[in-house]
């Protein structure tokens, strides 16, 4: 057979392969540091306006409805330190829903204290098996990340879905949002939180009170480390005085179903 034919046929074959296959989807990898605007008098913030568009376009969220005094309590466990069993009777005592973020390491080391946030109708959420910058790892290394958690979790509680992702050290790109959205997570960031996760520069119960009760806002997600002594001493005072301000503590799912339905109300 003439060389060109060769040529010919195998270009033909290369462009027939090419277009059968579906092509991907081309995302920025670009590297972001989640952030947003604080305001004084307990007012909500705001966040970089192209944040807040990567967000809309992959469902993710870092604010509630700032027209209605809601709260919604999130906590990051990467792991135990010996308050999560305290901040736990507090949810109960108060009856208050939480969203709990574990790592791999978390459900390794932890097991009892997951089964109880799920038996107590906590949401459990994924903060990844090994708490990398999502970013920095690529596409199968950050299903795997997130799918391992899923099924350690599924494994321990029974409970198969997992439905809300917080990412690791608040980095995130427009391929971890939109990727981590395809595979069925929303991200969820935060609109409320101070410097609680260093644990040997704790300062009391009083100072966690104050540094949370100067930042809440309607509709703020409420970001706190339960790895935190002052946090757990501080949280029945900060329950009970944001009641007393008139603000309600909901869930990431009571969240969820709002924001579905402001964007397809039902017909009057």
């Amino acid at each position: 057979m003439p060389r060109k034919i060769i040529v010919l046929l195998f270009l033909m074959l290369a462009f027939v392969c090419a277009t059968s296959i579906e092509p991907a989807l081309a995302y920025s990898n670009k590297t972001y540091n989640w952030s947003y605007k604080p305001e004084k008098d307990n007012k909500p913030v705001t966040t970089e306006p192209v944040f807040e568009k990567l967000l809309e376009d992959t469902n993710g969220v870092f604010i509630g409805d700032t027209t209605k005094k809601e709260l919604y309590l999130t906590f990051d466990n990467g792991y135990e330190n010996g308050y999560t069993e305290k901040v736990l009777d507090v949810l109960q005592e108060k009856q208050v829903p939480a969203t709990f973020f574990v790592t791999g390491h978390y459900l390794e080391t932890a097991p009892e204290l997951v089964q109880r946030m799920v038996a107590e109708g906590h949401i459990v959420g994924n903060h990844s098996w090994h708490h990398p910058s999502l970013p920095s790892v690529g596409d199968g290394r950050l299903i795997d990340e997130l799918q391992k958690v899923k099924e350690a979790f599924a494994e321990l509680t029974g409970v198969k879905e997992m439905n809300y992702l917080r990412p690791p050290r608040g980095e995130f790109s427009e391929r971890t949002l939109a990727l981590s959205e395809k595979i069925g997570y929303t991200n969820v960031f935060w609109s409320m939180a101070y410097k609680d996760w260093e644990v040997d520069k704790q300062k009391g119960g009083q100072y966690a009170y104050d540094q949370i009760m100067k930042r809440i806002h309607p509709g703020a997600i409420m970001l706190i480390h339960s790895v935190s002594s002052d946090n757990a001493e501080a949280l029945p005072s900060v329950i009970d005085e944001a009641r007393e301000l008139g603000y309600e503590f909901k869930s990431l799912d009571d969240l969820m179903l709002d924001k579905q339905l402001q964007q397809f109300p039902f017909p009057r």
